[in-house]
């Protein structure tokens, strides 16, 4: 294949839309996805994730907007092409019950015109060869996810499109996904991955997006977003009452427990706030900032809306 001049972004889309009827399921994005990276695409149910990584695959027909992949524009002369290089996993793993691992994969060989040292390799990769004489329908959930990975990766994709891979896994099942997903961008390919999981997403993806009401609220990495996002500053004190009293004029306060909590303030306001407290009298035995994890963060972002 020939690859456009850009190929140190794997995806990049300029304005992409879809609406059905009225209603635009996704509005003007703009992704930028770099080659080799794990990127996290986050956003509340219903924000148009699904939506978009089926428009990327030309599953679901823009309504307006262009979508590059490998540098390349994704339209109907170059749709054939481009996907040779993009395995996917959208919704349910794709595979047939009454047939063994073996049996699935073989058809994904006849199908896509591969050999068998492609098929070997992804079943390996994925840790599967020593359970394809099974029936499929005989897998775990998560055997059945990574047959789906498996079938995904036998072409030997540049670009890994994955919808909610975890989703349904116990926690073995997770930690098995995420140490996949890790190991596959090691190796060079660029996975996109959608997840309700922010924990897990949080330890995976090296880039994030978090999409709201089908517009793009966040790109960027995780130091980017954290730093969108102030956390809570905790003074500890022996008169927490009073020393709220004295700064809820000014700032977001309230006690909790043995602390005074105060939200949205920066260094310089903190500072401001211990000097005042000490003006006043009131000791104080430690300044802290509150721990923030992606879900807090995703929370404050999205105005509280969950996955």
């Amino acid at each position: 294949m020939k690859y456009g001049a850009n190929v140190s972004q794997m995806i990049t889309t300029q304005g992409l839309g879809k609406k059905y009827g009225s209603r635009a399921v996704v509005d003007g994005l703009d992704l930028h996805v770099p080659e080799g990276c794990v990127y996290g695409f986050l956003g509340p149910n219903g924000a148009g994730k699904s939506t978009t990584m089926k428009m990327l695959l030309s599953l679901v027909r823009p309504t307006s907007g262009e979508i590059h992949i490998m540098g390349r524009p994704m339209q109907r002369s170059t749709r054939r092409e481009l996907l040779r290089d993009i395995g996917s996993l959208i919704e349910a793993p794709p595979a047939y019950g009454h047939l063994t691992g073996r049996e699935n994969m073989r058809l994904v060989q006849r199908l896509l015109g591969l050999n068998d040292d492609q098929i070997t390799r992804a079943v390996h990769t994925v840790r599967l060869h020593n359970h394809l004489d099974k029936r499929v329908r005989n897998y775990s959930l998560g055997m059945k996810q990574r047959l789906g990975i498996a079938m995904a990766l036998a072409r030997e994709p540049r670009l890994l499109i994955l919808d909610e891979p975890t989703n349904g896994l116990d926690p073995a099942g997770i930690e098995e996904i995420r140490c996949l997903l890790k190991q596959l961008a090691d190796g060079g390919i660029t996975v996109m991955v959608s997840s309700h999981l922010l924990g897990e997403v949080d330890k995976t993806a090296t880039v994030l997006g978090i999409l709201d009401n089908g517009r793009m609220i966040f790109q960027g990495t995780r130091d980017q977003l954290f730093a969108r996002s102030i956390p809570d500053v905790l003074i500890d004190t022996p008169e927490p009452q009073r020393a709220a009293a004295l700064t809820a004029q000014r700032h977001a306060t309230r006690v909790d427990g043995g602390a005074v909590r105060l939200s949205g303030l920066d260094h310089r306001a903190t500072a401001g706030v211990v000097s005042l407290l000490v003006r006043e009298g009131i000791d104080i035995y430690g300044v802290r900032r509150d721990a923030q994890s992606l879900e807090d963060v995703f929370m404050d972002l999205t105005g509280g809306r969950g996955l």
